[in-house]
């Protein structure tokens, strides 16, 4: 990447906070935190690296704690923090590390800005001596360091052209478990598209050899993981890898299982990924709107997939691709009536932000290879463009997708829905006096259809980099539109204020479920001063709940015993589902304490349950209680 000026990187960290090439610590000395994020930032594949402030001090504003004002405070000794620095790098990473470090003074007070080159693919994984792989290796996610999966330590070694995991030898098959007709679409589609390529000459046998689909292990022939998914058999397939299918699930609705006696009709597919994908893909389009159209000067009229075919072909050509096969479970493509998620496990190995751009990362290389060569799949990091290039075309809203590292998951989400129609724009009249522009008015469609909105959806709608994207949601909030969940990183939003109350009456007509204590709260209340010191919000909660919860509530003490706690969320949540959100404000508790130590062991007991299940992290998550669960003391 080019090296950004002075001026341009103090503007970044002041106007638009911490991003994915920029960090800023306090850097009183040179701890565990600068070293991760100097390995992070020389990890990162394609980042070119990135740049590290020290000598700044972040605290949140007045009206907006969540979010970040930087102070230039200094460094006390910046020689010695300098020397200090470059010794570390040379003596506690593997391998060393060389930044560029310079010093300089603002409001009089010195402070460092050090710039990480990224690391060359055979250096990689950089990693701290004393922790050790995978531990002590990071990469550079938004504006975080992540401790790395194996997964990624596999990325790596790829760039050291070692084995990839997609070679992996699977024992107990032969080649008795080859599918001839997969071999044939094989020859059949690489002759369409190159009809002189060489391997094209070779026998079955030298073939599959050659695509890396067998290999041999204790004297014998044997599939890899690609051969078996690329050209096994669906009976071998069932054998040794149950889970490696393609779910398609139709739900009557448009949330998961919002009616138990009519919850969804399913469809179970596996065989061959060369015979997989057409069959899924046809599938999909048999229940997909058709809209009538003549092209040129046909005299009929044919009938055209509201969703071009070339966009679900890539969601579903990249689900099979980059998934994750080491995660025993299935990807799914659930059609809801106005929308199609597309989830498979297995984070992107490409950082959130750069999702669409120029390059690509593979997770199952051999199979990436074959996919490309039969014209299945681009491996030139261009997939995501087309779709949204195509969806935009078709006056649909872009296609948004959510990396998620700590559940190792991926979803890529379609609207079936026309943006910016004459429908939308009657109803986006009601906003005209806060003059919005495309992209806003896009993401209010979105969070009408969807329900909440966070900074990779709004990046995908707009076609904005995080830091802009992150100022016109702040914006939306700010006029009251939008009201955030969570900070930073984590941060989403929902609706506020008239946007609320423009979507209360379809929001009401999605399913009979109670509303959630949040939407009863106001973000201004006027409080009784026996009730000044408890949370914002709390006292209206209060007020709506039953004389028994509302006495157990105002008598918890700081210091509650665990199992009380326990007890008391289990019986607010048979009441009435809640979110996290509801919680912290009854009981006075921190979000990460309520649910590491009481929401997800309640979960695991199989005592608390999501009201969302299959969707886990979903914005609009809250928790219930099991129907049979017993309360403690019983």
């Amino acid at each position: 990447m080019s090296i950004l000026s002075l001026d341009d990187l103090l503007t970044r960290l002041q106007n638009e906070d911490e991003s994915l090439q920029i960090e800023a610590k306090r850097g009183s000395h040179i701890d565990k935190s600068i070293l991760s994020t100097i390995v992070a930032f020389a990890n990162e594949p394609g980042l070119g690296g990135g740049y590290l402030i020290l000598g700044a001090e972040a605290e949140g504003t007045p009206l907006f704690p969540g979010l970040k004002e930087y102070r230039f405070v200094g460094v006390a000794d910046p020689d010695k923090l300098q020397s200090d620095l470059a010794t570390q790098c040379r003596d506690a990473l593997v391998p060393p590390v060389r930044p560029d470090i310079r010093t300089y003074s603002k409001d009089g007070k010195p402070f460092l800005v050090i710039f990480v080159p990224e690391a060359q693919p055979q250096e990689k994984p950089v990693h701290i001596k004393s922790q050790g792989l995978p531990r002590g290796a990071y990469r550079r996610i938004a504006a975080t360091d992540q401790s790395c999966t194996e997964d990624d330590l596999e990325v790596f070694y790829q760039g050291r052209a070692h084995t990839t995991f997609d070679e992996t030898a699977i024992t107990g098959t032969t080649l008795e478990d080859v599918d001839p007709s997969a071999v044939a679409a094989y020859r059949r589609d690489r002759a369409n598209l190159n009809p002189q390529a060489s391997e094209l000459a070779y026998n079955d046998d030298d073939l599959l050899q050659a695509l890396a689909a067998t290999t041999r292990k204790n004297g014998e022939t044997c599939l890899t993981l690609a051969g078996l998914l690329l050209f096994g058999k669906e009976a071998a397939q069932r054998r040794h890898m149950p889970m490696a299918r393609v779910d398609y699930i139709v739900v009557p609705g448009q949330e998961w299982v919002p009616d138990p006696e009519n919850r969804y009709q399913g469809l179970e597919m596996r065989g061959s990924l060369l015979t997989l994908v057409p069959r899924v893909l046809s599938q999909v389009l048999a229940d997909i709107k058709k809209v009538p159209s003549l092209r040129g000067s046909e005299l009929h009229r044919t009938e055209t997939p509201i969703v071009p075919a070339t966009v679900l072909r890539e969601a579903i050509v990249n689900a099979v691709m980059h998934r994750s096969y080491k995660t025993r479970s299935p990807i799914q493509i659930i059609r809801y009536t106005n929308r199609i998620e597309f989830r498979n496990p297995g984070y992107s190995l490409m950082a959130d932000e750069r999702l669409g751009e120029p390059g690509s990362i593979s997770r199952n290389e051999k199979i990436a290879a074959v996919l490309h060569e039969v014209g299945l799949a681009e491996t030139k990091g261009t997939g995501i463009r087309t779709m949204r290039k195509l969806m935009k075309d078709a006056q649909l809203t872009p296609p948004t997708f959510e990396s998620d590292r700590e559940r190792d998951a991926f979803l890529a989400l379609l609207l079936l829905h026309h943006f910016l129609g004459a429908e939308d724009l009657a109803w986006l009249k009601q906003f005209e006096a806060l003059h919005l522009d495309e992209s806003d008015s896009m993401a209010l469609l979105y969070l009408r259809e969807v329900g909440a909105i966070d900074n990779a959806v709004y990046r995908s709608l707009s076609g904005l980099d995080t830091l802009k994207a992150s100022a016109r949601l702040r914006h939306l909030r700010d006029l009251g539109l939008l009201e955030q969940k969570e900070k930073g990183r984590a941060a989403y939003y929902v609706a506020a204020g008239p946007m609320a109350l423009a979507v209360q009456p379809e929001a009401a007509s999605l399913s009979d479920m109670s509303p959630s204590l949040s939407d009863m709260s106001s973000p201004v209340s006027d409080m009784s001063s026996a009730l000044c010191d408890m949370p914002e919000g709390m006292s209206d909660m209060l007020e709506v709940l039953p004389e028994p919860l509302r006495r157990r509530v105002q008598i918890l003490g700081k210091r509650t015993q665990p199992e009380v706690l326990r007890g008391l969320v289990l019986d607010l949540c048979a009441w009435r589902d809640l979110e996290v959100q509801d919680l912290v404000r009854l009981l006075g508790k921190g979000q990460a304490h309520l649910r590491e130590r009481i929401l997800y062991p309640l979960i695991a007991e199989g005592r608390l349950v999501y009201r969302y299940p299959e969707s886990p992290r979903s914005p609009r998550q809250a928790y219930r209680t099991a129907p049979a669960a017993p309360k403690d003391g019983e």
